[in-house]
């Protein structure tokens, strides 16, 4: 079974983001990149599929030479193979799961694990955009899985609950926080990803659906006002919350 793990490179959600003088782009002078947190998940959940049905975990990522550190980072967990998909322009969700899906496609994967978005433009389609373009099946944000005799049973998270959904390979799924916990790459792996080659390959061409227009910051939040000290001052907090926070 040949299974494709998809990974985004993206800003340590810890890292103080400024944007650029393009007011389109961040600033990427002194912000540090990681693994997208979500698809950590979806590398161990790859990892575990491996182990219980065989084959190899070939994990996928999209952009320029500074990917390969994300892409390291999988196979230092037990990934067997790493491709990067080169294409240093800025890429829209579309474009990457255009990309991802024509590459999938040549691998024959039975099974695709993603996170469920990215953490820097939290779009969460390009998992679901991939399926599409691949014709598979396709389980988001989820959070137990099982597998077993060509099906595919699924817990997702909806709102106010959950659900179970049953689908058959090909699949496509996106992984949400609680479906397992990552394992830490070990000093072993660490040094046998070193010796992992990551293969490098145009990025199919596709022309972005979408054109961000202009990044801002949100407005700082305002200091807070003590209206008063006991129940004369209610009718006051009354209004103001009805008049100039409008929140009632």
């Amino acid at each position: 079974m040949n299974i494709a793990v998809c990974v985004s490179h993206v800003p340590d959600t810890a890292t103080k983001i400024k944007i650029g003088p393009d007011e389109k782009t961040i600033d990427s002078s002194g912000v540090t990149y990681i693994i997208n947190p979500y698809d950590e998940f979806a590398v161990e959940e790859a990892l575990k599929t491996k182990e219980k049905f065989g084959g190899d975990v070939i994990v996928l990522s999209v952009g320029g030479d500074a990917n390969k550190e994300t892409i390291r980072k999988a196979l230092a967990m037990g990934a067997d193979k790493g491709i990067l998909l080169k294409d240093a322009n800025a890429r829209d969700s579309f474009s990457v799961a255009k990309a991802l899906a024509e590459e999938i496609k040549n691998l024959n994967c039975e099974i695709v694990f993603a996170g469920k978005q990215s953490v820097d433009y939290d779009n969460s389609i390009t998992g679901q955009l991939t399926a599409e373009l691949l014709g598979y099946n396709c389980v988001t944000v989820v959070v137990d899985l099982k597998i077993g005799n060509n099906k595919v049973i699924a817990e997702r998270e909806i709102e106010g609950g959950k659900e179970v959904v049953e689908t058959e390979f090909p699949v496509v799924i996106t992984c949400q926080k609680g479906l397992n916990e990552p394992r830490y790459a070990s000093l072993k792996g660490i040094m046998a990803a070193k010796k992992k080659v990551i293969e490098e390959k145009p990025a199919a061409p596709s022309e972005n659906k979408t054109e961000i227009i202009k990044m801002k910051k949100p407005p700082e939040k305002q200091p807070g006002r003590i209206i008063g000290t006991d129940a004369s001052a209610v009718p006051e907090l009354v209004r103001l919350l009805h008049e100039e926070a409008k929140i009632i």
